[in-house]
């Protein structure tokens, strides 16, 4: 009996699969068993037409148990360890040693591309393995430090190295650096609007979400593009944290160190955005992970699907369910969403008046919930530039992407330093606890502070936000600035207030 180890996936972690393999007398028949999907399940062809075409024919009952048996099974990872254990049952194969392999074999035995390379290069990094993978996933596996991993072209190549004859080199190890990011839209091609690029500024300091509110043409969709120009470049960690989401998604691109960017249509189904479907792949919540989801028209999207966006949110997970099972994906994001204040989008415009109904507005506006607009941290009104200030403005620029990112990167250093040491990185992650032991406020601003909450009637949540939008204002005036009235007053403007 043959028995060599594979890998499935479970949201974006490879679970390690043993592949038994018994061969016995009667007439030829290939059987799966251990909860397979119908890809492993049509492996079963694939297998076969392989190892023929390798030289290696196969007779009898062809018994294959995937273990644990109470675990799901799915793609087509599987195609290779049980094409090796095959192989070792017919005798054609000396029992490998012990490594994970993973990839779905062509007819002629050549391997092609699967998803799920990076999880299983990180399981096999655990488990202290060696790692046999397609070739076509390279780009992506070498980038995963500390794991042994080999780049196969072909069965009949794998099984000749593991009989010693033409030994595999190991794949050699691969760094990306930051270099200068990739800006498709800069802030100084940005006109005029102020207000909403200091909250541009803000929200990517300290990675609070950001609500623009403006007539159409206002820029709106041109303020959110910029915003990926200021992030600062990801961490090794982060990176690694992305790069493990894009493989189980099965994405062949390698991104780099550029937060991801991903805008959604609001015609987009809540599975879309959330995760789910029947192999419980990640939503757009979760490809954007660590980077920016951009809600342009955030009123037209669907209400159970922004209601379904308040864990994320919150927890910076998301948790998908069906009768399969449930997984568990990460989705911390800075959420970007751009309304019209009202159905025509003129409500308030000091060029154009509104056509709606007191009553349209108010259908209009309860599309958004209010725990979905208090998890929002920066509420920005984005007015319409009359034609002189267009005409004014053309031949005046404003600050560049570059110089606001040198500012964001200095602010989210001096973060890095202070909540380090608690497991942090930024202010929008920090809980409420630890923020108000950390951030002291003296009797001023206590003061002001209890004012502004009985006045505004502030809820739990929404004071927790404003302090921390508060303590990034004020790390963007340097390092150790303590917290003042002025950063509160400041934070305090951003709130919805009458601007939703």
């Amino acid at each position: 009996m043959g028995v060599v180890r594979g890998v499935t996936l479970r949201g974006v972690d490879a679970v390690p699969v043993e592949v038994e393999v018994e061969i016995t007398g009667g007439l030829f028949v290939i059987s799966v068993v251990g909860l397979p999907d119908a890809a492993v399940r049509e492996a079963r062809e694939r297998v076969r037409a392989a190892l023929r075409s390798s030289g290696i024919p196969l007779r009898g009952r062809v018994a294959v148990n995937l273990a644990p048996a109470d675990i799901p099974k799915e793609g087509a990872l599987l195609d290779l360890p049980m094409a090796l254990g095959m192989a070792v049952a017919s005798g054609a194969l000396p029992s490998p040693p012990p490594a994970l392999y993973l990839g779905e074999v062509a007819l002629d035995g050549r391997l092609r591309r699967g998803r799920g390379a990076v999880p299983a290069a990180l399981l096999a990094r655990q488990m202290g393995l060696p790692l046999f993978f397609p070739r076509e996933n390279s780009s992506e596996v070498a980038l995963v430090d500390g794991v042994e991993a080999f780049a196969v072209d072909s069965l009949p190549s794998l099984m000749e190295h593991l009989r010693g004859g033409a030994p595999l080199s190991p794949l050699e190890r691969r760094t990306l650096s930051p270099g200068e990011p990739r800006v498709d839209t800069d802030l100084e091609d940005v006109k005029g609007q102020s207000g909403a690029r200091r909250a541009l500024e803000i929200a990517a300091a300290g990675h609070h979400n950001l609500f623009f509110v403006g007539a159409p043409g206002s820029g709106k969709t041109l303020l959110a593009r910029a915003l990926r120009g200021i992030l600062p470049p990801l961490s090794s960690e982060e990176f690694l944290e992305v790069l493990r989401v894009r493989s189980a998604d099965g994405q062949e691109e390698i991104p780099d160190l550029q937060p991801p960017f991903r805008a959604v249509h609001h015609t987009a189904s809540t599975a879309a955005v959330c995760g789910g479907g029947s192999a419980l792949r990640p939503g757009e919540v979760s490809l954007a992970h660590r980077g920016v989801l951009f809600l342009d028209e955030l009123a037209e999207f669907r209400r159970d699907l922004l209601e379904a966006l308040r864990q994320p949110l919150e927890d910076a997970t998301i948790t998908v369910s069906r009768a399969t099972g449930s997984v568990t994906y990460p989705s911390r994001v800075l959420l970007v969403g751009a309304a019209n204040p009202c159905p025509c989008g003129f409500w308030g415009d000091v060029i154009q008046p509104c056509r709606c109904a007191p009553q349209e507005r108010e259908r209009y506006r309860r599309r958004l919930s209010g725990p979905i607009l208090d998890r929002i941290d920066l509420h920005v009104a984005v007015p319409r530039l009359s034609p002189e200030e267009l005409v004014g403005l053309g031949d005046r620029r404003g600050e560049s992407s570059a110089r606001v990112r040198s500012r964001v990167i200095r602010a989210r250093e001096i973060q890095r330093r202070r909540w380090e040491p608690f497991g942090y990185r930024c202010n929008a992650e920090i809980p409420e606890r630890l923020l108000r032991r950390e951030t002291p406020l003296g009797p001023t601003e206590a003061a002001f502070l209890r004012d502004a909450a009985r006045r505004m009637t502030l809820s739990g949540r929404g004071l927790s936000r404003l302090l921390r939008v508060a303590r990034t204002i004020a790390d963007l005036d340097g390092d150790g600035a303590p917290l003042g009235v002025s950063h509160l007053a400041e934070a305090l403007g951003y709130r919805p207030g009458a601007l939703w």
